[in-house]
C-alpha cells in the first residue's frame, strides 16, 4: 500500500487484505448483513467498540479484496444495507 502525497491517492496492490469498520445498533443484524453481502468469502468479524451508552457498536470486517472495483462494490453494499449506519 502506497500513499501518493502529491495526488492524495492511495495505491494498493491487489489482491490485498482490507478491513471495513461498520457501525450500527444491532450486532446480530450487522453480522447477518456481512454474511449476506460477502456470501461464501472467508472473513474475520470482530467487535471494535461499543458506544458509552451501548446504543452503537462497531465491527471490523477483515477480508481479501481482489481489485479496486471489488473493494468499492463491497463498500457500497455495506453502506446500502439497512442494518449498517456507517462504513469506514
Amino acid at each position: 500500500m502506497l500513499f501518493d502525497g502529491d495526488k492524495h491517492k492511495l495505491h494498493l496492490e491487489y489482491p490485498c487484505r482490507w478491513i471495513y469498520k461498520i457501525i450500527g445498533t444491532n450486532q446480530d443484524e450487522m453480522q447477518t448483513a456481512v454474511t449476506e453481502i460477502i456470501r461464501d468469502r472467508p472473513c474475520k468479524i470482530s467487535i471494535s467498540r461499543r458506544s458509552e451508552t451501548a446504543k452503537y457498536i462497531s465491527l471490523n470486517v477483515e477480508l481479501v479484496v481482489e481489485s479496486e472495483s471489488h473493494r468499492m462494490e463491497l463498500y457500497s453494499a455495506f453502506k446500502a444495507h439497512r442494518a449498517i449506519k456507517v462504513v469506514l
